[in-house]
Parts: structure tokens; C-alpha cells; sequence
């Protein structure tokens, strides 16, 4: 065998003995993605909506105080279809000088510059190649996701719509175990929604608020991982 094969299998070896998780489990939009004030910056002045109505409409439906049964948590649980939740989110919106929003395509529109990050796509490669298992736990506004970069930097989807649960309701963090089949201290978690890192922490498993993808390198590190 060549010294640097011996080297490369000594220091893998070496790695996983360091690691304190198996599992690196991350959100999509605001993670994988740019941010998400930063996408959404560019739909509000792109179609000139009225920010305060904007703002009242978000936060009554996804504030710490909002109804269990809002339309936020009935689009992310599947249990209201795309074209529903743009019709009530449209009724809700206006530009800033009185205009009606178009309901068609609002969310295609909201999340058109959602771009991949990509000092984030290239750690989370980095990470598969290591050893280390990736997951993908979303909270999914409809299916724009791209399919192809998911299967290339997970091992394993889980999506809200898809199974009917939402972060940071506990059973998603538990299903998603489940599907792993690792116990939750073996596993951390990065989100852009402190209430989501809440939840993940509140069932067992490391977590972490993500702001950008060295803070996020500089916290996999701290675990052991450091692809």
C-alpha cells in the first residue's frame, strides 16, 4: 500500500475517534441558502409590497404567539396546497402605494433569488466526504427545492410538507432520528430560527443558530468534525 494511502486511512481513523456526532442535520432556506432577510429584501422592493403590512402578516403567522393552527403551519405541514396559502397571503398584501399583489406564483416570486450558498454547499460536501452522515430537515413552503443538489449533499430528506410535521415541534426531530437510527446526543443541528434550535436542543440533540458557513465550519469543529 502507498505511505500516503496508509497516512489518509490513519488520519480517517484518528477523526472518527475525535468526533463527538455521526449526523450533521441542517435547514435549507437560511442555511443552504443565502439568507433569508436577504431574499426576501429583494421580492419587497422587486414588487415595491408595503413593508409594515408585510411584517404584521408574517409575524402574526409565524411569531412565538401565533395560532397552532395558522396558515404558516398549514402550508408547512401540507395540510394547505401552495395556491391556498398564496391566495390568503395575497389578501393580506398590498404595494406600497395600495396596489393588489398577485396571487399566482407569489411564493415562486418571494423565493426567486433563494440561492444556494455556496461556502455552505461546498461544507456540506465536504462533510459527506468525510464519513460523517447530512440530513436535510426543512420546513418546506411548496416543492422548489432542487432535487439534484439534494441528493448529491444528503443522505437523507426530510421535508415538512412531505411527512406532516413542522419544526420545532418535537416529533420532527424524533422522526427524523428514527429515520437515521442514531440517538440524539450523536447528532447536530443548524437552523437560522432560534426557536427551531430551541426545539432540537429540547429533545437531546447538539444545535447551533446559523449565521454564516465559518461560524457554522467553526462550530463542526468544535464537535470533532473537521473535514
Amino acid at each position: 500500500m502507498p505511505t500516503y494511502q496508509l497516512v489518509g486511512m490513519l488520519a480517517a481513523v484518528g477523526n472518527e475517534d475525535e468526533r463527538q456526532i455521526d449526523a450533521v442535520v441542517l435547514d435549507w432556506g437560511g442555511v443552504l441558502t443565502v439568507s433569508v432577510p436577504r431574499f426576501v429584501e429583494d421580492w419587497l422592493r422587486t414588487e415595491n409590497i408595503d413593508r409594515e403590512r408585510y411584517g404584521v402578516t408574517i409575524r402574526g403567522w409565524m411569531g412565538r404567539d401565533a395560532a397552532p393552527d395558522n396558515p404558516v403551519a398549514r402550508l408547512e405541514t401540507g395540510a394547505l396546497s401552495v395556491p391556498e396559502f398564496e391566495l390568503l397571503l395575497a389578501a393580506e398584501l398590498a404595494t406600497a402605494d395600495g396596489g393588489e399583489i398577485a396571487a399566482a406564483g407569489l411564493l415562486r416570486r418571494m423565493f426567486g433569488t433563494a440561492l444556494p450558498d455556496p461556502a455552505m454547499v461546498d461544507l456540506v460536501r465536504e462533510v459527506r466526504a468525510s464519513g460523517v452522515r447530512t440530513v436535510l430537515l426543512s420546513n418546506s413552503w411548496g416543492e422548489g427545492y432542487p432535487e439534484d443538489l439534494l441528493q448529491e449533499l444528503f443522505d437523507t430528506l426530510v421535508i415538512s410538507g412531505r411527512v406532516g410535521l413542522r419544526k420545532p415541534d418535537p416529533a420532527i426531530f424524533e422522526h427524523t432520528l428514527d429515520l437515521v437510527g442514531l440517538p440524539a446526543d450523536r447528532c447536530v443541528f443548524f437552523d437560522d430560527m432560534q426557536i427551531n434550535v430551541e426545539g432540537a436542543k429540547a429533545v437531546g440533540l447538539h444545535a447551533f443558530l446559523h449565521t454564516d458557513a465559518d461560524s457554522t465550519r467553526a462550530a463542526l469543529a468544535g464537535l470533532g468534525v473537521k473535514p
